[in-house]
């Protein structure tokens, strides 16, 4: 087994040299939600005003790409391929020894997970892609808990009984979901750049104008 894991690492680690060869990190920003604070509008608002070649990746586009052998390949020729490399780097980074003892299906999604970082200039929404990619711009979106029933009932035309239910039912799927994965609380403030408490005093379009700034800098866009 000792001997299994060196050449684990000679194979995902290489020097710091090498991986300054392959090339640095594409632009990315994470943005990690609740349900009801606006994370998707904001993303989508992002992706607009940014204009191409900015793109949304959701958990239904990356689900789907999971699923779908010609999309997948349509994504990989999309990346650059001295950054390919990178794929394997960041995966053994995030899981070490543990990623041979996750499911199929979980790390089938975690390679397109890492391969849309990879692409660079994307906004992934959820599915825990902060703890992927350190590098990224990581942002939270929360919001008070009587404020994201009211838009929920608002844009989704539900009453408020089943606004609660969802909030509650997706708040606990998100939390499981990342934990099982990642092994952490995302709900932690520590594991952003910055959180966003989104309400009457901060609107969507304020986040977006905020995390458009931040990324302008960080990126040198």
């Amino acid at each position: 087994m000792e001997k299994f894991y060196k050449i684990f690492q000679n194979k995902f680690f290489p020097s710091k040299k090498s991986y300054q060869l392959i090339g640095g990190p594409p632009p990315l920003i994470t943005i990690s939600r609740e349900m009801g604070s606006g994370g998707k509008s904001t993303a989508n608002l992002i992706a607009s005003q940014l204009g191409k070649p900015w793109k949304v990746y959701d958990h239904e586009l990356i689900d789907k790409i999971a699923k779908d052998k010609v999309l997948e390949e349509e994504l990989i020729s999309s990346i650059d391929p001295k950054r390919l490399p990178l794929a394997d780097i960041t995966t053994a980074k995030t899981f070490g020894k543990r990623f041979p003892r996750l499911s199929g299906y979980q790390r089938h999604l975690i390679k397109v997970m890492t391969l849309v970082g990879l692409k660079g200039h994307t906004i992934v929404l959820g599915r825990g892609a902060n703890f992927l990619f350190p590098h990224a711009l990581n942002i939270r979106m929360i919001c008070q808990f009587d404020q994201r029933i009211t838009w929920q009932m608002t844009y989704e035309h539900i009453s408020r009984p089943e606004a609660i239910k969802r909030i509650e039912e997706s708040d606990k799927e998100r939390k499981e979901f990342v934990e099982s994965l990642f092994n952490h609380n995302h709900t932690k403030a520590y594991h952003y750049d910055l959180v966003i408490r989104t309400g009457p005093n901060i609107t969507v379009e304020d986040a977006t104008n905020i995390i458009i700034d931040l990324a302008k800098r960080k990126f040198k866009i």
